[in-house]
């Protein structure tokens, strides 16, 4: 299937998660709806090494991406009712009892530190760094969750605002210097807003 790229437009991988699908256009777009799109997800999100992308597509059998997809989206799904149930105001620490579905998914995961040249022109190196086992297809589930988990835990629910715009789905944490984001992005639905707004006046004045 052919898909648009991603949208990655909240100021937080966890709401971009959830705007992993939506109405860019006029059309619904769900970027997740099988396991390829996942892949390709994960890939322009950054969330996954291309060589383990390429390794556990490789290995996965038969309809398990499929499979791991459809999890996906039921996470994604969860996630959404989550936070819009609590958006809007400050996330306390009785939510915990409601995140039983994204500790689940934490406590699978298999991290260790690893020693390795740096990436940069430095002259010291070695760096220390953070590594993840992927034992399974199931695994590309976890730097998911990782992403939500931080959304939950340093994201100030007051500022996660639903798009303004007609019939858009998309949500964002509104991180501008008055708080004063009302749209995904505005050449599309602010735009798109303006123009009907003009027109409205053009009428009124007939």
């Amino acid at each position: 299937m052919d898909r648009p790229l991603a949208m990655f437009i909240a100021d937080s991988l966890g709401l971009d998660f959830l705007n992993s699908v939506a109405t860019p256009v006029d059309m619904p777009v769900d970027w997740i709806d099988d396991g390829d799109g996942l892949i390709d997800w994960l890939s322009q999100a950054k969330l996954v090494p291309a060589e383990e992308l390429n390794a556990l597509r490789a290995q996965a059998k038969p309809g398990e991406l499929d499979k791991v997809a459809g999890k996906a989206r039921a996470l994604r799904e969860w996630f959404r009712g989550f936070v819009l149930e609590h958006a809007g105001r400050p996330l306390g620490p009785s939510a915990l009892e409601e995140l039983g579905p994204l500790n689940s998914i934490l406590q699978q995961d298999v991290m260790f530190r690893h020693i390795e040249a740096r990436q940069d022109d430095s002259d010291r190196g070695l760096a220390l760094r953070m590594k993840r086992r992927w034992r399974s297809p199931e695994s590309l589930l976890l730097p998911v969750g990782e992403a939500m988990a931080k959304f939950v835990c340093e994201e100030d629910f007051t500022d996660v605002k639903a798009c303004e715009g007609h019939n858009c789905t998309m949500l964002f944490a509104d991180h501008t210097r008055r708080r004063a984001r009302r749209w995904c992005i505005m050449a599309v639905c602010g735009n798109r807003a303006k123009q009907a707004a003009h027109r409205s006046r053009l009428k009124g004045r007939q």
